[in-house]
């Protein structure tokens, strides 16, 4: 159980090795838990997320690169720049994996270098290096030259673009070159440090208390996750874009920057057949999963040909697709390899561009504000063009690259209602008019507009239950009250953060929290029980709750915009529907144990949790 940080203080040039408090890996267990833990210590609530003070936390769990399905997942927690709220950030891939090798559990980086740096971590030996001739270079060249200059293949890379460079406010950590800590400016956090760059090689097996045990547990967890239909049937052999589809049909799907919630002229254009059909495709899996949802694709024909690179994953399809008006894959696709290699997050920068089309449609932007481009809905090409005048703060690119709130803000109160955003973090591609359970998500989630924590579709929309969680019978996914189940939800995608696995693993409750569970107990050798499991994850969630107070965070922030809560939809599964946040929060307060009036954990629900330190002044 013993759990290992790299402290790295770049303005002094130090690093040191620290153990993790034995206390902090029995309560929060590990991954975004502990990492949150160490935020609460480390945050300076009076400076912003961009301040070179702020910490930025790159976390491994306790099954990250172990034999668990799924287990290649990485955390990175921080102060948002979007947002201002807790910014916390998970990615696939290899990385974890090769911090674990390293002998690392966690690194925590301060400070800003005096000149653009990189971080070379070989085992235990680390060098801050310098990265002048990388500044200003894209994600995949940094890669190369990175990998070129250690002539080591085998070392895993996070890195930043131009759009981290610039201070872009929704900008990516990218690894593994497609590969995005996305949600949340982490990619500006880490530019505003003068960090390029963090190449780790790892040479050291990453073990566990029981192996023959520990392997007999994930084999047994392989099986539950491929018994389930839509892993197995859709996501496995399409990815995720099969999401598109299912999501289209049930009128979830934000289309033309939410003033519809389906995109009947999309089937055949951007369905996962389709996908698979127009670009040359290649399933690519991150670390020891069979799931391999992730999707390397080469643009056949057209201005874009030869264009290649991980994605465009469901989220992107609607972002730069359904959102916009986009019909054309193939514009589709370029707008997302150059996101990735610019390092831009795709949802951010889709939700961007179509409350950038709105603003155009209304007036509010003119064609002399975007320097001739024709911000209208369907123009694949002008979002490929704004995608780089974005990253690089061109033009009308220097407005957007603020995030919506923050431009709308910039152009007037007529402006506000096209920016679709909760806490300055914009809306993702999920829900909420007929996803009643997702309005509470988005509304609440500690690092803004999230459709992730949990999935509340997965229940509400999709028709998904759980014994095992004691999700059971009607929900009805219309309803604004009876929002319940959501808690225990939340506490098992939340456990997938702090052991280090895919989400994707129990999105559809494929592998259940009583499995996670037990794979933890034969990772260390002793018996963690499932109610065990999600009590951390419990107090992780209510910690972040609390963290945000001290930010200046509470109920008035949990709302959405007033589209959402005004304007009934006008088509789809919800037509008609509005969403009643008042009810909806109440109802979510409740099982929670907060106060109706602050949204807050109370005195009661800390000391349960043994959360008595935490304290908002």
């Amino acid at each position: 159980m013993e759990q290992r940080m790299l402290w790295v203080d770049l303005s002094k040039g130090e690093v040191q090795s620290q153990s993790i408090p034995h206390e902090w890996v029995r309560d929060y267990i590990g991954g975004e838990g502990v990492a949150v833990r160490l935020l609460w210590g480390h945050i300076l609530p009076d400076a912003d997320g961009t301040d070179p003070r702020q910490p930025l936390i790159f976390a491994a769990g306790p099954l990250s690169g172990t034999l668990a399905p799924c287990s290649g997942r990485t955390c990175v927690v921080f102060r948002s720049p979007a947002t201002g709220t807790l910014g916390a950030s998970n990615c696939g891939g290899d990385f974890s994996p090769a911090m674990r090798k390293a002998g690392w559990d966690y690194i925590t980086i301060v400070g800003k270098a005096e000149h653009p740096v990189y971080l070379f971590i070989d085992d235990h030996k680390v060098e801050i290096r310098d990265a002048s001739d990388l500044w200003g270079k894209t994600v995949s060249e940094t890669e190369d030259l990175i990998k070129e200059r250690l002539g080591e293949t085998r070392v895993e890379i996070a890195s930043i673009g131009p759009a981290g460079e610039n201070g872009v406010l929704f900008a990516s950590i990218m690894t593994d070159k497609y590969r995005a800590f996305g949600r949340g400016g982490p990619g500006a956090v880490m530019g505003a440090k003068n960090l390029k760059a963090i190449a780790i090689h790892g040479t050291h097996k990453v073990s566990v208390a029981e192996p023959e045990n520990f392997k007999e547990a994930s084999l047994a967890a392989r099986e539950e996750l491929f018994s389930e239909a839509f892993v197995r049937d859709e996501l496995h052999p399409y990815g995720t874009p099969s999401f598109y589809d299912a999501i289209n049909a049930l009128g979830i799907l934000p289309t033309k920057n939410w003033q519809y919630t389906t995109f009947p002229e999309s089937v055949g254009k951007l369905t996962y057949q389709a996908y698979h059909e127009q670009l040359e495709v290649k399933a690519k899996a991150c670390f020891n999963c069979a799931i391999t949802c992730g999707r390397y694709t080469r643009i056949k024909d057209g201005p874009y040909a030869g264009m290649e690179g991980g994605g465009p994953e469901y989220e992107c399809l609607a972002a730069f697709g359904s959102k916009l008006l986009v019909t054309d894959i193939n514009a589709i696709t370029a707008a997302n390899h150059l996101s990735n290699d610019l390092g831009l997050d795709v949802i951010s920068t889709g939700q961007v561009l179509a409350t950038a089309m709105e603003w155009y449609e209304k007036g509010i932007l003119s064609p002399e504000m975007t320097n001739g481009i024709k911000l209208e809905w369907g123009n694949g090409e002008a979002v490929v063009e704004m995608v780089k005048r974005i990253a690089h703060r061109q033009g009308i690119g220097n407005l957007l690259a603020m995030g919506v709130k923050r431009a709308a803000e910039q152009l007037g109160s007529e402006a506000e209602y096209a920016a679709l955003h909760v806490k300055g973090l914009e809306m993702a591609a999920d829900g909420v008019r007929a996803s009643k359970g997702e309005a509470v998500v988005h509304a609440t989630s500690a690092r803004g507009a999230d459709h992730l924590r949990p999935y509340a579709s997965a229940i509400d929309a999709f028709g998904y239950r759980d014994e095992d969680l004691g999700i059971v019978g009607d929900i009805d996914y219309l309803e604004d009250g009876n929002k319940w189940w959501i808690k225990p939800f939340q506490e098992l995608s939340m456990a997938t953060n702090m052991l280090g696995v895919c989400l994707f693993a129990s999105i559809t409750l494929a592998i259940k929290a009583s499995t996670w569970a037990k794979l933890l107990s034969k990772a260390w050798g002793k018996e963690i029980s499932k109610k065990e499991l999600l009590l951390a994850a419990e107090r992780v969630i209510n910690l972040e709750r609390m963290l945000n107070a001290r930010l200046g965070f509470d109920r008035k922030d949990d709302t959405l915009p007033k589209r959402f809560l005004t304007e009934p939809a006008p088509d789809g599964r919800g037509a008609g529907q509005v969403v009643d946040l008042e009810k909806a929060l109440n109802s979510y307060y409740e099982s929670m144990g907060w106060d109706l009036a602050t949204g807050l954990p109370t005195p009661g629900k800390l000391h349960q949790l043994g959360l008595d330190f935490v304290t908002l002044h």
